[in-house]
Order: C-alpha cells, then structure tokens, then sequence
C-alpha cells in the first residue's frame, strides 16, 4: 500500500520514513485507522520506530504529547499462527465462543493478552503495565530507561548479580501460580532485564493451572529457564531445587 491509500495523514502518526514503509509493507488499512483513532483518544501521539518484530506481532516505541514512551504491540492477521493460538484460547471459558477464522482469533488473543496483563499485575507479577486493547493492537508500558532505550531481552542482557535476578525470578514465577496462571512458553526471549531485574513479557498464551496439560507446561517452562540460568552461572542449580524454591516462595517461606 502507499500513503495516498490511507484515510488518514500517516505522516503525523509515523514521524519516521522508515517507520511507515514497514507499516505500508506488514499492516493493512484498518490497522492503521485504529492506531489513529487511539492516538486520538491521547493513548500515544506519534509512533516512532520498531523495538522488535516477529512473525506474529512487532512492538514498536511510542510517544505521547507529555513526552512518555509507550510500547505498542501489533498483531499481524495474516502471517498470526491462528491455529496455535486456538489451542491456548480453547480451554478459556471467556473465549469459547469465538468464530474458528483468523481475525477473529487474533483479537480474542490480544484481547486475552491484556486481561492477563492486568491479572498478573494485580498478583504483583513484575509485568508492561497494559494501558489498553482493541482489536489486534496492544498498548502498554513501555520497559526501558528514561531516555528511551528499550530493556534488552535476557537472551541478549548481562546480568551483574544472578543470584538476586534468580530470586526475582522465583517470586514471580510463585506470584502467578498464585493468579493461578501459567506462562507457558517462559524463556529468555519473552523476559526482559531492567535494573538487573526480570520483566515477563509476551503473556498471550498464559493458562490456567486448571489445563489439561498445565503440568507439562510448567514443567517445561522451569526446564527452559534452567538451561538459561546454567548459561548465566547458576550451573549448579538443579530443577528439583528450582521447583522447591518456587514452592516455597509461593507459600511465603522464602
């Protein structure tokens, strides 16, 4: 699409050439015409540039008329593995009425990202503060220092105390057993590091502990993050000890 195939002025919205042209190659009109409606509503007013793409969404940096970043994370209809997240959403009883086609799974799925980012907030799970949800975009607290440079993803942070980030780690882990929430694809590509600190990100696929496989779940996220912590020097940590320190935590004995 070019910029004349908009409804809006998209130059005001995107600031930056290089912004527009990756919107005019990965998003489609009605995209566009939301993120001008909520700029308009005073969620943001200009979206600067990408902090991170993906098949499934890109989160891009964003300013607001204070001079407040906001991160805000966009679904892509087309290229969304709707299928995959169809298995996530089908055991959320708010979601069992969703129509089986692509759209309307991928706004149940940003919809559910929200709502579960207010839930893990509420059980003091350090998590993006969501600001608001409609259709396939997200807006959110945007992670990163004061000047505006995003917080690194673990898989690409330096850690200077691991053995405080791990006990963050444990708390938060233990923090959404307690809303009952499992992440359910926790690695070191969906937390990142600020002040030395874990931040959960990308919460869409959470589920309950009620899931038919929420154990094997949990299990695999406590072995993804074990081999990810062995990388950062706890090499002795065992998942026996790992699962233990969570229990604890989460029964208020650590």
């Amino acid at each position: 699409m070019s910029e004349s195939d908009y409804n809006v002025d998209i130059t005001k919205l995107f600031p930056e050439e290089h912004t527009r042209r990756t919107f005019a190659k990965v998003f489609d009109k009605n995209t566009i015409d939301l993120l001008h409606s909520l700029a308009g509503r005073g969620h943001f007013a200009q979206v600067e540039y990408p902090i991170s793409t993906g098949k499934e969404a890109h989160v891009f940096r964003a300013v607001d008329h204070a001079g407040n970043f906001r991160a805000i994370k966009i679904y892509k209809i087309d290229t969304s593995d709707f299928r995959h997240m169809d298995e996530y959403l089908r055991f959320d009883r708010r979601f069992e009425h969703i129509k089986p086609e692509r759209r309307s799974i991928v706004h149940a799925w940003t919809q559910k990202e929200f709502t579960s980012l207010l839930k893990l907030q509420k059980h003091a799970v350090n998590v993006p503060s969501p600001q608001v949800a409609k259709d396939n975009v997200l807006v959110m607290e945007f992670i990163g220092s004061k000047q505006g440079e995003a917080a690194p993803k673990l898989k690409d942070a330096h850690i200077g105390n691991i053995s405080l980030f791990y006990e963050a780690l444990v708390q938060n882990i233990a923090h959404m057993l307690e809303a009952k929430l499992i992440h359910g694809d926790l690695s070191d590509y969906n937390i990142l590091v600020k002040d030395d600190m874990p931040v959960i990100i990308d919460v869409g696929q959470v589920i309950p502990t009620t899931h038919p496989n929420a154990k094997k779940f949990y299990e695999r996220d406590l072995n993804n993050m074990l081999k990810v912590l062995h990388r950062h020097g706890l090499k002795e940590l065992t998942f026996d000890d790992f699962y233990a320190d969570i229990k604890k935590a989460k029964e208020g004995k650590k």
